[in-house]
Order: structure tokens, then sequence, then C-alpha cells
């Protein structure tokens, strides 16, 4: 078995494809209509559409799920979201875990939450560019050693 696509549930098909195109430069594979799909296997359905077919009322919201993007260059990604024509609505700034990984959390359209975090082998170069030795690097992230030397060589 192989997943094949993750369905989000959206009002407006056409402002959801924009979200996803003009953020995360997803492209349209097909369209039919009230069906979108894009590329990275993800689906958009109108919420009508999805009503007919299951019979009863689309259910959406905070916490049912959450869709993960990696992009290296925060500062470019949280340039762009200021630059979107609407307001993007922030779950959680951004923020540095605890093993270096910066992240950050919005809302799309629809409210479904979507984090965009750094690559940890991102994470890894930078800390050990910063100066930190490798065995902190490892005790800091949880990576093996060995994975961090072939990662910066």
């Amino acid at each position: 078995m192989k997943l094949k696509n993750i369905l989000l549930v959206v009002r407006n098909i056409q402002r959801s494809v924009k979200f996803y195109q003009e953020l995360f430069g997803l492209t349209v594979l097909t369209d039919l209509g009230g069906n979108v799909i894009l590329t990275e296997g993800l689906v958009l359905q109108e919420r009508d559409v999805w009503n007919r077919l299951i019979g009863r009322e689309a259910r959406q919201g905070d916490g049912y799920a959450e869709l993960y993007f990696e992009e290296n260059n925060m500062s470019a990604f949280l340039e762009k979201l200021e630059r979107y024509p609407e307001p993007v609505p922030f779950l959680n700034p951004l923020t540095e875990h605890s093993w270096g990984q910066r992240v950050v959390r919005i809302y799309d359209p629809d409210g479904h939450v979507i984090e965009v975090g750094e690559a940890m082998d991102f994470v890894i170069r930078r800390l050990y560019e910063d100066g930190m030795p490798v065995e902190d690097i490892s005790a800091k992230t949880g990576s093996p050693v060995s994975q961090i030397q072939g990662i910066c060589g």
C-alpha cells in the first residue's frame, strides 16, 4: 500500500489554490472544478463536493491535522507571508525548538494548520558552522555522531 495524496476540504477552491501556489510553490496537476490536485500530493476539494460525497457536513479546524513543509530560508518565507495580499494568521511565531530547528506554524484560509520548519540536515550544518562541537550537536539534535559527520564532512 502507498499513500498517494492528502485531501483538504476548503470553502473557496480558487483562494486555496492561490494560497498554496504563491506561498509554497505548488502547481496544479489536475483541475476538476471542485477537486484540484496539486504537486506534493495535496488535493483540495470544495466543501460542497465533500458534503455531497460523504453525506454529511465537513468538520474542520485547529488540531485535526497539520501539513509540514521544509524551508531553510525562514527570513525569506516570513517576508513572503508579510507580502501575501491577505493576512495569514499565525498559530506560533518563529520559534527555535530545543533541538535547534526553527519553525513557524500558520493557518491556511480554511484554518488548516501548516508547520514550516528547517530541514534537520540544514540545522546540523548551521550548528556546526556556528562552531558547536559534533558531540554537542549530537546531544542537542538527537542525531548520531556518524550522521552529523556525514552531513558536515
